[in-house]
């Protein structure tokens, strides 16, 4: 009895969370900032992943509340811990853009959850990484390569054009100028200008 009244509770905590967050959405469409960052807090201090998100994102960009980025990098690591692929990304963006380049444990676990929001499909974090790697102290231009074509497949013509870079510098990859062609011509027909330009 005691198991299913805890059951009971968890899933009344739950719906609560989602209702808080769903409010917070609707409230953020019509404009009303400050009820939705409000509503976001709520469900976000019970634990639920997708509103933690939210409130980081009002903190970042000081939507219903003062903009503050500490904040935002506490609620998206909260949600990143919780698997939620688009705020690991924004997480590991908080840790490489506002510390210290010199800081290598915080590279390490912000290379960690690009790498978890990567793999879970999360084009931007696949995007990311590509050009992190192939520009890095010590490029990685396979791995680079790796997840630039991941992104390319996913839709991102800038991956694409950069693929195409790859394959037209034998980056990772042996030099092949018709397949660096195929690539700046797949990005270029996506709008790339530098994909465009390249072609010419």
């Amino acid at each position: 009895l005691e198991e299913a009244a805890f059951q009971l509770q968890q899933i009344f905590r739950v719906d609560i969370s989602i209702a808080f967050n769903i409010l917070g959405i609707e409230s953020m469409r019509a404009g009303h900032y400050r009820i939705a960052y409000t509503c976001f807090k709520l469900a976000a201090d019970r634990g639920y992943s997708k509103a933690q998100f939210n409130v980081g994102l009002c903190y970042e960009h000081g939507r219903g509340t003062e903009k503050d980025l500490e904040k935002a990098a506490f609620y998206y690591y909260c949600a990143a811990s919780s698997c939620h692929p688009m705020a690991q990304y924004r997480y590991a963006r908080c840790l490489l853009c506002h510390s210290p380049e010199n800081e290598w444990h915080r590279l390490q676990k912000a290379v960690a959850f690009l790498e978890q929001a990567a793999v879970a499909g999360l084009t931007e974090a696949q995007a990311y990484l590509g050009v992190f790697y192939m520009r890095g102290l010590q490029p990685k231009e396979k791995r680079g390569l790796k997840y630039l074509l991941l992104a390319a497949k996913n839709g991102d013509a800038q991956s694409r054009y950069h693929v195409g870079v790859c394959y037209e510098k034998g980056l990772g990859v042996q030099q092949n100028l018709a397949e660096a062609m195929r690539h700046y011509r797949q990005s270029a027909a996506a709008g790339n200008r530098s994909a465009q330009e390249r072609l010419q």
